[in-house]
């Protein structure tokens, strides 16, 4: 079993997130560009896609309760990451930072992607809906802005969060609560009217949902930039997914309720047309600002985070050591930048495609990655409670177990869910980290080796209890240390 390292006792001279930068890092990255366009996806439904919504909220808070509980046993930056590794071993950890490292990159494509979509809504901006070279070229510049940002610190990306955050915030809570003084009950139709048993509705309704809530991890990532980590990176993570979640299903019937499901089927931009239709034209607009600010917002969120799994990998020597380099105000720059030039290859690559096909195409590639470290955070909480439970609450472990199996089972089933194909690309994705796992393994033997010779094999002699082979790189490392800790008590 790996050690876990922790934030607690890393020092640092510089401020970190607080709470409310936190907490805007869990809202901003979970609400970005996809609940804009929910609405028109569930309209076939009916109201059971309420029931779905439900469904997933209970799914997303489990996970935010295993992370919660992790963060404050173990506040080691990178988050699943961090506790896959400490659970199960190098091999898994690996795994999982890489699948996580590829999901973030590969999904800020698509968050760009969108931030110029919604963007095309203004006629300042329409170009982009027919330019596709000025679009890539827009979403690619969103990209390397925010880079810059939060290359300059964590805590200069955590207060754009905080603005981006509030700015979007505002227009859908006005749309989610004085909305639903215009709801008419016969837009919501039946109550399934998807063709569809209800075990089937909900299920689809869950899968279409689930992404809406990709990102409840969020504050466990940064963990060494966040002030007194074990108390703010869990209350975070708690605060900010209940509120989205209530934003989420709150938003969700007033959009519903104010728009007839033939409209509300038919709409590009639901949200912003429930608004025109609720208080007047100029209500519209600032929604369609509000979906903009979102995806820009959400995108900063992710740019923050796809720097940091690399840097805890990088420092565990499961990444390229390039990976661990930070600048002075304690950004991991390599890994910002490495990643977005990974962004700009592949918006590139599929710049004359279709907007919606390249949203497609790269959210694809994102999914099944993102699900897989969720599974072993859950796994990971459950074999923790049995093998390091001291670092739980000991009067709550039936408790903690209970949710950890509830949200592995509710993981596990989301990733049964995500169909055929995104399984498949997904595990091939998983698959092609394998190479550069057994190359990093073998560049570690390869140096522990070196560090063995370096020491000399007189100065190992000298100490006869001390094995003058070592079984792996650990052992040899550790061979070095004790012959030279010897040396200095005599």
């Amino acid at each position: 079993m790996a050690t876990a390292p922790t934030a607690a006792g890393r020092v640092r001279n510089r401020r970190g997130l607080g709470m409310y930068m936190a907490s805007a890092l869990v809202i901003g990255n979970m609400i970005g560009s996809g609940i804009f366009l929910l609405p028109n996806s569930l309209a076939g439904f009916g109201g059971i896609s309420l029931v779905g919504w439900l469904f997933t909220a209970t799914g997303a808070m489990l996970l935010a309760l295993v992370f919660a509980r992790l963060a404050r046993a173990f506040p080691a930056t990178g988050g699943p990451y961090a506790y896959s590794r400490h659970a199960f071993g190098d091999f898994v950890g690996f795994l999982t930072a890489w699948g996580y490292w590829i999901a973030a990159w590969v999904g800020n494509a698509a968050i760009a992607v969108a931030f110029v979509s919604y963007l095309g809504y203004f006629k300042a901006f329409d170009a982009v809906n027919t330019n596709r070279v000025l679009a890539a070229a827009v979403a690619i510049g969103a990209v390397w802005l925010l880079t810059f940002v939060n290359s300059l610190g964590v805590r200069q990306g955590g207060w754009a969060q905080v603005v981006t955050t509030v700015l979007k915030l505002v227009p859908l809570l006005g749309l989610a609560v004085f909305g639903l003084f215009f709801i008419d009950v016969d837009n919501f139709g039946g109550f399934n009217t998807s063709g569809q048993s209800a075990y089937g509705a909900v299920s689809a309704v869950a899968a279409l949902t689930l992404w809406a809530f990709i990102g409840v991890e969020s504050a466990t990532i940064p963990a060494e930039d966040v002030e007194n980590p074990r108390r703010t990176i869990p209350r975070a993570t708690i605060i900010g997914t209940a509120v989205t979640a209530l934003i989420y299903i709150a938003g969700t019937v007033a959009v519903m309720g104010i728009l007839p499901a033939a409209s509300l089927a038919d709409s590009g931009a639901p949200f912003a047309d429930a608004a025109d239709s609720a208080f007047g034209g100029w209500a519209g607009p600032i929604i369609a600002f509000a979906a903009v600010v979102s995806a820009f917002g959400c995108l900063n969120g992710w740019i923050l985070v796809q720097g940091q799994v690399p840097l805890a990998a990088a420092r565990d020597g499961l990444f390229p050591k390039v990976f661990a380099r930070r600048t002075r105000s304690g950004a991991p720059v390599v890994g910002l930048v490495v990643s977005s030039v990974f962004i700009t290859g592949l918006t590139m690559m599929n710049y004359n495609a279709s907007l919606g096909d390249q949203f497609t195409f790269v959210i694809l590639l994102a999914t099944l990655t993102t699900l897989i470290p969720y599974v072993f955070s859950a796994a990971a909480q459950l074999l923790l409670l049995v093998t390091d439970r001291t670092r739980f609450d000991g009067k709550r472990l039936a408790g903690h177990a209970v949710i950890a199996a509830l949200a592995l089972a509710y993981a596990t089933w989301t990733v049964a869910g995500s169909g055929y194909e995104v399984v498949y690309k997904g595990f091939l994705l998983l698959l092609l980290g394998i190479p550069v796992y057994l190359w990093m393994r073998y560049s570690a033997a390869r140096g522990g080796a070196q560090v063995v010779a370096a020491a000399g094999a007189g100065a190992v002699a000298e100490r006869s209890d001390v094995p003058l082979v070592p079984d792996d790189m650990d052992a040899a490392i550790a061979q070095v240390i004790t012959v030279e800790q010897r040396k200095l008590t005599g």
